[in-house]
């Protein structure tokens, strides 16, 4: 039984992480104009990608080193909406994300960069980002009731007695209420085989700066906890490999449709600790399982479009939205926690500010809000703390970064939530950031 263990635990990851979060990746790229043949092959796309990673990452390193797609990253699409351009744009935003993660595997000097931006500010952002998202739920209910208290319900009676299953037990009734209203004939028209589909990129200064916020938001909530999490399992990670890997399967997923893939945080979790192997040296069987898997689970991508695309308006959304709260509330309460502010100084209204141009969902100059509410936060944060307080702070940072291992001092710290072996990435239960 003990030979099989990683191996169980590798399903169970996969199976969670797909179930908890393709809602919210799917609900990312129809928002920025992906058509339903074009969702279906960027899911397709990250899942087969992200798993070959994981594969190729737990043979090379022997290390547990899980790999996802970024989910605050699809959430971040969800907030910005359509672009001029089209989907095209958001392709060419999926390449700049891809080659920044490539540079940023590759110089030192650019990772120090992202771990000099304060844990309240890059909480803040990720926050603002989740909100919209996760308010889906409570207009659901208002406007649709009866689509949406059966899978609240759910979603509330799991998360008390089996969280880990909370959201795919949601997700499987908002499937079951799409088949129930959709019926044979809305879905005969559409395919449900695995397919692909290029879309060329298409420039402009509005594709860049999301490429840069997507970049951001995917450091900063889903790469630095997941390189965290699995130090504090006692695992040297290979940051500089591992970052160039996630990045150039980035790009070369984009044209089909993929967002952004990246080290994972709550999954590395399940698969690093003792309860994938007692053996620290086995574990890492269970996060290639994980990667075969999501690679199997990649093939039902055009059903799972083809269920999404006949959806009533918002029930997608809402599971999604129910997958986000853990992470909303972490976010949060890292953003504003008295204990942030005693060790780097008062943080909070500079996360305030953040938060709130994030979510005001302005766009000036070609820039989106996200990108605007770091900037802002970064600003009064330099005008409060220059010119003593912010340098030393950056030296500080500075000088724990050694050559290709990471230690994490920077943006979003993971924390294990009590009696559950899930990890938020801002502390706290999570259970979508993967």
């Amino acid at each position: 039984m003990e030979r099989l263990q990683p191996v169980l635990a590798g399903i169970v990851t996969a199976l969670v992480g797909f179930t908890s979060s393709f809602t919210v990746v799917l609900a990312g790229l129809r928002a920025v104009g992906a058509s339903e043949a074009q969702a279906a092959s960027g899911l397709l796309t990250v899942s087969a990608i992200m798993g070959g990673l994981a594969i190729w990452a737990g043979f090379r390193h022997r290390i547990p080193i899980s790999i996802a797609w970024s989910t605050p990253g699809a959430a971040l699409l969800v907030a910005t909406g359509a672009t001029h351009g089209g989907f095209s744009t958001a392709v060419t935003a999926f390449l700049v994300c891809g080659a920044l993660i490539v540079v940023t595997g590759m110089f030192t000097s650019l990772r120090r960069l992202v771990l000099a931006i304060p844990r309240p500010i890059a909480n803040a952002l990720l926050a603002g980002v989740l909100l919209e998202l996760c308010v889906v739920p409570v207009t659901t209910l208002h406007h649709q009731p009866g689509l949406a208290v059966p899978i609240i319900l759910t979603w509330l009676v799991l998360f008390r007695f089996a969280r880990r299953w909370a959201v795919p037990a949601a997700m499987l009734v908002a499937l079951v209420e799409i088949i129930g209203r959709a019926g044979r004939s809305q879905l005969a028209g559409h395919t449900l085989a695995p397919t692909l589909v290029a879309t060329a990129p298409g420039f402009s200064v509005s594709a860049v700066t999301l490429g840069l916020s997507l970049f951001v938001v995917t450091m900063a909530s889903q790469n630095v906890p997941g390189i965290a999490v699995l130090e504090g399992f006692g695992y040297e990670v290979p940051v500089r490999p591992t970052l160039i890997g996630t990045g150039v399967g980035t790009v070369a997923g984009a044209a089909l449709g993929g967002h952004v893939v990246n080290l994972a945080a709550i999954s590395a979790a399940l698969c690093a600790g003792p309860d994938a192997h007692p053996d620290r040296d086995r574990r890492w069987i269970a996060s290639s399982v994980a990667g075969f898997c999501y690679i199997v689970f990649g093939f039902a991508a055009a059903g799972l479009s083809a269920l999404v695309a006949v959806a009533p308006a918002g029930l997608v959304e809402t599971v999604a939205g129910l997958a986000l709260l853990g992470t909303l509330g972490s976010a949060l309460a890292a953003a504003t926690s008295e204990a942030d502010a005693r060790v780097a100084g008062s943080y909070r209204d500079a996360a305030v500010l953040t938060f709130l141009v994030t979510v005001s969902g302005i766009s000036l100059a070609g820039i989106g809000s996200a990108l605007w509410g770091l900037i802002a936060g970064l600003l009064m944060v330099a005008v409060m703390k220059w010119p003593g307080d912010w340098m030393r702070g950056d030296r500080m940072r500075g000088d724990r970064m050694r050559g290709d291992h990471l230690p994490f001092s920077g943006a979003i710290a993971p924390t294990s939530a009590s009696g559950s072996p899930e990890l938020g990435t801002a502390g706290g239960y999570s259970p979508a950031v993967r």
